[in-house]
């Protein structure tokens, strides 16, 4: 066997096994991750941060991992904001995300909805170009959910199976203002709860 040959093999047997690592944390503060190897079909790694803000009450979740998928961007309903990365490479996620709470705005507008009305306008910031309206069904309520979005997680937000009608738009507060139902903010509290739960 030449020289060749037994290289290429080498280098083959040493890469064809290769399992991708990726920083995991879950905690309020993230402050000191681990690396860990993905387990089958993880293909990549992503760092995500999550604001709610509900009253008085503030609350920041940080969390790194591997994922079968996931994007980047960042969406923002007023009383939550969230924005994540996602890369490929060994280790990729260790940076975070922009801070959801302390990006600057862009210039751009939409409405969003706060349980008594949908006639809010909020300032979108960093990456969100998008306007989004989406309706779907929580604990068998109708509802109506608005606010700024990337484009890159808006052109997924209709894959969301809870969420039976989502459409984006680019035009300062394109995403039209109606009234809301009560049950928005049980929704907006269920679904912090849920976020900073898992």
């Amino acid at each position: 066997m030449d020289l060749q040959t037994s290289v290429f093999l080498l280098f083959s047997l040493c890469t064809a096994g290769h399992s991708l690592s990726c920083y995991d944390c879950s905690l309020m503060t993230c402050s000191n991750p681990k690396i860990y190897t993905c387990h089958s079909g993880y293909s990549k790694c992503m760092s995500s941060i999550t604001v709610g803000q509900a009253g008085f009450i503030s609350v920041k979740k940080k969390a790194k991992e591997c994922a079968a998928d996931c994007l980047s961007g960042s969406m923002n309903f007023g009383i939550i904001k969230y924005s994540s990365v996602c890369c490929n490479t060994d280790g990729c996620n260790l940076q975070d995300p922009p801070d959801p709470s302390t990006s600057t705005p862009n210039g751009k507008t939409c409405y969003s909805c706060d349980g008594k009305s949908c006639l809010n306008i909020l300032s979108c910031t960093g990456t969100e170009d998008r306007c989004i309206k989406a309706t779907g069904t929580f604990v068998g309520k109708s509802l109506v959910v608005k606010g700024c979005v990337s484009k890159s997680i808006c052109d997924a937000a209709a894959s969301v199976g809870e969420v039976q009608g989502a459409s984006c738009c680019s035009g300062n507060l394109c995403n039209g203002a109606q009234s809301v139902s009560q049950s928005f903010l049980f929704l907006c509290c269920s679904l912090l709860s849920f976020i900073l739960l898992h």
